[in-house]
């Protein structure tokens, strides 16, 4: 097939690759424009670029795909699909329905589940054990096209939104070749979503790793693990913020009479906190101007006093 690729982050380069291995002509990358990174704000190519300039792949980067300019300049490649994979911006009807085959998507949730821009991380923090990848045929909705094919992939008890990433950007890439070939020989079966059973997956931002101890410790370690590695979970010590990079909830003795965030016991190689419903143990953590650290390497450097109690930001 002659393919259009629209993607922008590291998820959707698995896919591009796999597209390319699979022998398809991926004719043009469409990916969002370059940002400034770092101290030195220096231009930053997205993942998705380095990936089609490695492949020799044209690289189209509109500032909104709206633009009738950018409409046109899809057109003139006339492609038979449109295979889109975290792209970035919401496609107008001329788009998706510019070619034989429409826009295609991957997903990373098993649809209707966890629309929106980040069902990983959603999906181990609202506690599933099972998530997966969809590829759907793509509507003017956000994420309510037709399903056409699903893969599942377990979440584990570690898992974190990382190795999530990792897993359903592989299984993606394996489902959209897969997805394609039905589409060309005409076995490919559309089915209705219908109607969500979980709150929207919203966009991630650096507040919602803010801890807010009166939950319980099962919530709180399943906000650590999705929001592991950006943009983090964590609490506030004095005047020193502390991200928590891995926690368990523990049986533990009696807390009774201790306020949610206090800290109850503190060990060689961890400490354990006291939350709303509960005991969160703490094993690996990161404070200003120092890398990750186990717990145990915290503990040699600090003091951290049973009946401390972090705090929730203002």
């Amino acid at each position: 097939m002659r393919v259009i690729f629209m993607g922008t982050p590291d998820f959707a380069v698995g896919t591009l690759e796999a597209l390319v291995a699979a022998g398809h002509d991926v004719c043009l990358a469409v990916t969002q424009p370059d940002k400034p990174k770092g101290r030195g704000k220096e231009m930053q190519f997205t993942p998705v670029k380095e990936a089609a300039m490695k492949h020799n792949i044209p690289v189209y980067q509109p500032l909104k795909v709206r633009q009738p300019e950018c409409v046109a300049e899809l057109k003139s490649y006339q492609a038979d699909v449109i295979v889109v994979v975290a792209f970035g911006q919401i496609l107008p009807k001329e788009i998706l329905d510019m070619t034989p085959y429409g826009c295609i998507n991957v997903h990373a949730s098993l649809l209707p589940k966890y629309r929106g821009a980040a069902p990983i991380q959603w999906a181990i923090i609202g506690g599933e054990s099972m998530t997966g990848v969809t590829t759907m045929q793509m509507d003017e909705g956000l994420d309510t096209g037709d399903m056409i094919l699903k893969t599942e992939v377990p979440i584990t008890e570690e898992e974190t939104g990382e190795s999530l990433h990792d897993k359903l950007a592989q299984a993606g890439a394996e489902l959209c070749v897969e997805t394609l070939e039905a589409l060309e020989d005409g076995t490919a079966l559309f089915e209705h979503q219908g109607e969500t059973t979980t709150p929207y997956a919203k966009m991630l931002n650096k507040k919602m790793g803010d801890i807010d101890w009166t939950q319980s410790a099962i919530e709180i370690e399943r906000l650590v693990r999705g929001l592991n590695s950006w943009p983090s979970a964590y609490t506030h010590w004095g005047d020193k913020v502390l991200k928590i990079w891995k926690a368990k909830a523990v049986d533990a003795p009696s807390s009774e009479g201790k306020e949610p965030g206090e800290v109850l016991e503190s060990g060689k190689d961890y400490f354990t906190v006291k939350t709303g419903d509960g005991v969160l143990r703490v094993s690996e953590l990161q404070i200003p101007g120092k890398k990750r650290m186990e717990t145990s390497a915290f503990l040699r450097g600090y003091t951290l006093e049973t009946g401390t109690v972090f705090k929730q930001g203002q």
